[in-house]
């Protein structure tokens, strides 16, 4: 059995997108950061649909470098080939949407990491882990790239691996059209011609557009380019033809295109053709690899590649498998599938990346409270900062680096904090409520227009907390419901989570269907938060109620993590172990509990940081082994 389905080779970059659509590359004014070039979007997108795939390529030691790895691992994938060039920067793409034909790019490639790929690279034991190697036509362009290739080739067939080519022609990295003209994707070239035909022999899959089998073949007519392509390699071609979907020729050529082997086309609303052609290839492999007929790889491909022409970016518009099926069951909607909420509220919630199964947060985002001790203790409000600070030495501590800690962390008071441990494993949620408000209103910080948010950093999840009751007057409850909704809409459109935490019992009195009753409601109104915060309910109803609400309007949330609300820690163990019944709770999101005597001593003078530090640490770890105690007891019972 292989530990790999697909390893592609090629390829690897930064994309810089232009987020302004409909305008000159000339006149972007911003550009969001995606993972580019097409074996590694392949990879990416094959991941997503349950293949295990690995990229052979070069990054650069520099930041965009670190960057790809550090996204390829999210997304899933292998990176035993990446190797990091000393030498050579990372290449970059600058890339445009300037109407639905238009999408001009630049590319940033000369002497860059991944065209300096060798034979060395190819590491044999590597190659006989995959049931496939993709290769992409740049990497045939120069001798060095191309013997690593070769080599690569070699010993997937010398293993009994399958081989593909995706063409994937751009002029001008071949040499044969100028910078300017990076959107080009055909210029004929006897010399291309002549390099592709003396490999396709090697290839069990070969893939391109019409433009790109008319390089392959030598003519600009496609059924004589495919003729000509048939004389020198026994692969299966697949044509991509556009809106018309793709055409399968497994044997002889037909007479007409038309008489290829075709599956089940997406009529959508072109909005961005760059990266479809690696949607199309990923959806094609899940397909292949898997055994399919053609028909069935086809319907795969084609909607993979519809997704791409919808949306912004390459490897963010691909979809996971779970959505695609989705997308199978509900069909076309709005041909401009990116303004179907639906469909884009499970993009979002099946793409998410990191694993956060287990959630024990140290929550020190308060603000209103350390203000008051800090003044009672009769010190500069700044020395708060300074505490924070020890708060985050405490979580890190305590968390020695694993997975599954996490930091509630504002800006205000505990900027410094927060920017350090940016880049560590904590999840980092970030409170944007102006304290104690309702009805709610913001941090000053977010802005009017909530424009804030585009300032954060990608890891921060957007805190919110709303005293909200189901019996609130009318006027309230929608003047509350429209800031979160404003709020929700402005964090999908920064591509950050949001976590919303609701505290009923503050406003008036609760029972069991409580909660359940609010979280329904917002749901209603079309907020699909990835966290919810609650508080520790009394009773097993309560929890069983407010969970199967969750699941029943979000079968994708992240889950529900339990705050504390200062309770002494006894009284928290007993809220834990009814909390940790329900798998649908993740953990817990502590402050007070766990820094309130140590926060009053620091701030009085009478302990030292150290001494502080030591104390939170101590109370931070009883809650988690209180915590993971309780969830091991749940799990042990199942298994009775």
């Amino acid at each position: 059995m292989k530990k790999l389905d697909l390893i592609t080779i090629g390829r690897s970059s930064v994309d810089l997108y232009g987020a302004q659509i409909g305008g000159r590359l000339e006149d972007m004014s911003s550009f969001n950061k995606y993972i580019g070039g097409s074996p590694t979007n392949i990879a990416a997108g094959g991941a997503r649909l349950g293949l295990k795939t690995a990229v052979i390529t070069r990054v650069g030691d520099e930041h965009m470098g670190r960057f790809i790895r550090e996204e390829l691992v999210r997304e899933g994938v292998d990176v035993g080939g990446v190797k990091t060039d000393p030498e050579r920067l990372t290449a970059l793409v600058l890339l445009g949407i300037r109407d639905q034909s238009q999408f001009p790019l630049i590319f940033y490639r000369e002497n860059c990491a991944d065209m300096a790929l060798c034979e060395e690279d190819i590491d044999p034991a590597f190659i006989a882990d995959a049931a496939c190697v993709c290769v992409t036509g740049t990497h045939l362009s120069n001798v060095k790239t191309e013997a690593a290739v070769l080599k690569a080739l070699r010993l997937a067939r010398e293993g009994g691996a399958k081989t593909a080519l995706d063409i994937d022609y751009r002029p001008n990295l071949w040499g044969v059209a100028g910078h300017g003209d990076g959107e080009s994707r055909f210029v004929e070239s006897k010399k291309v011609t002549a390099k592709l035909q003396s490999t396709l022999h090697l290839f069990d899959l070969i893939v391109g557009t019409e433009e790109e089998f008319h390089i392959a073949g030598g003519s600009t007519d496609t059924l004589e380019a495919l003729n000509a392509v048939r004389k020198v390699s026994n692969a299966t071609l697949v044509c991509k033809r556009g809106p018309m979907g793709a055409t399968v020729f497994p044997g002889d050529i037909p007479a007409s295109l038309d008489d290829g082997l075709s599956g089940e086309g997406f009529p959508i609303e072109v909005f961005n053709v760059l990266g479809a052609g690696d949607g199309f290839m990923a959806g094609l492999f899940r397909g292949w690899l898997r055994g399919e007929d053609w028909p069935t790889t086809l319907k795969y491909a084609n909607a993979c590649g519809a997704f791409a022409v919808s949306r912004h970016g390459c490897t963010p518009a691909y979809p996971s498998w779970e959505e695609l099926q989705y997308f199978f069951r509900t069909g076309i909607r709005n041909k401009a599938l990116r303004k179907d909420e639906a469909l884009e509220q499970v993009h979002w919630a099946t793409n998410r990346k990191g694993d956060w199964s287990t959630m024990r947060v140290f929550a020190f985002d308060h603000r209103m409270q350390l203000e008051a001790m800090a003044d009672e203790a009769g010190v500069d409000r700044a020395k708060i900062g300074d505490f924070k600070a020890l708060c985050l030495k405490a979580a890190l501590q305590v968390s020695g680096g694993e997975a599954g800690y996490g930091i509630l962390c504002d800006s205000r008071l505990g900027r410094d904090a927060l920017y350090e441990a940016s880049g560590t494993n904590l999840w980092i949620g970030r409170p944007v409520e102006w304290p104690g408000s309702r009805p709610l209103t913001l941090e000053p910080e977010i802005g009017l227009d909530f424009g804030g948010l585009n300032e954060w950093p990608a890891n921060n999840v957007v805190k919110v907390l709303c005293f909200y009751h189901p019996n609130d007057s009318e006027e309230l409850r929608k003047e509350q419901e429209a800031t979160v909704i404003r709020l929700f809409q402005a964090a999908r459109r920064n591509r950050l989570e949001l976590l919303l935490e609701v505290i009923p019992s503050k406003v008036a009195p609760v029972d069991d269907m409580t909660t359940a009753k609010i979280i329904d409601r917002f749901y209603e109104i079309g907020v699909y938060p990835d966290w919810w915060k609650l508080e520790p309910m009394k009773s097993e109803a309560a929890w069983k109620n407010a969970c199967e609400a969750v699941e029943r309007n979000d079968p994708y949330v992240r889950g529900i993590v339990v705050l504390g609300l200062d309770a002494p820690q006894a009284e928290l163990e007993t809220s834990f172990r009814l909390a940790a019944g329900f798998d649908l709770v993740k953990g817990f999101a502590v402050g007070r509990t766990i820094f309130a005597d140590a926060g009053r001593a620091f701030l009085a003078g009478t302990i030292s940081g150290e001494e502080a530090v030591k104390q939170m640490a101590e109370r931070y770890s009883a809650l988690c082994r209180i915590w993971d105690e309780a969830r091991a007891a749940k799990n042990k019972g199942e298994g009775a």
